[in-house]
């Protein structure tokens, strides 16, 4: 992986789950950890089965789509419940995908609670996203990637902070956005 690979970093916006049905994707197109190229966004719904279908429109209706060499996401979950298949969007975007998370994840807790609530479908998508593996003080998960290209990415992506660049100024830009100002850590 070159060190100025595009990478398209995706979070949610900050939300109410009891007063919002949906809330923004924003995802920021970032050259290695060093230099942002632009940014996208989308909407979802809050707890939906819509966040797959929304990604991919978002990345294959970007400017950028030719140039992004990988796809990254801060957990499975968008917008509360809204799991996404990353399968899918490497499927269908030819884009490999990594998610990134601080903490490892309870697949087994998590599926169970999604069976309990009735969404059996998405505790599927849990399970279908394959290992989770710690690189470094991380968890990750991925499609299109082996894991020492995860390593290698998350070396070439984080400069400023323990998690990669395109996912921190996501973050920032989804809660500036929603807010008026950025707050909290990514």
């Amino acid at each position: 992986m070159k060190q100025e690979s595009r990478v398209l970093g995706v979070d949610d916006a900050p939300f109410d789950k009891f007063k919002n049905k949906s809330t923004k994707i924003i995802g920021v197109v970032y050259r290695g950890g060093n230099y942002m190229d632009g940014v996208v966004s989308g909407k979802i719904s809050v707890d939906g089965e819509d966040s797959t279908k929304a990604i991919i429109r978002m990345v294959k209706n970007s400017k950028f789509f030719n140039d992004i060499r990988c796809l990254m996401l801060k957990g499975l979950g968008v917008g509360g419940l809204n799991i996404v298949d990353i399968d899918e969007i490497y499927v269908k975007t030819k884009i490999p995908v990594l998610v990134v998370m601080r903490h490892k994840p309870d697949k087994a807790k998590l599926a169970k609670t999604l069976e309990e609530l009735g969404m059996g479908k998405k505790a599927l998508l849990v399970h279908k996203a394959g290992k989770i593996s710690k690189v470094d003080s991380l968890f990750v998960q991925s499609k299109g990637l082996t894991r020492a290209q995860a390593k290698e990415l998350l070396k070439i992506t984080i400069t400023n902070s323990s998690i990669p660049e395109p996912l921190r100024v996501a973050h920032l830009i989804a809660g500036g956005i929603v807010h008026g100002e950025s707050r909290g850590k990514a």
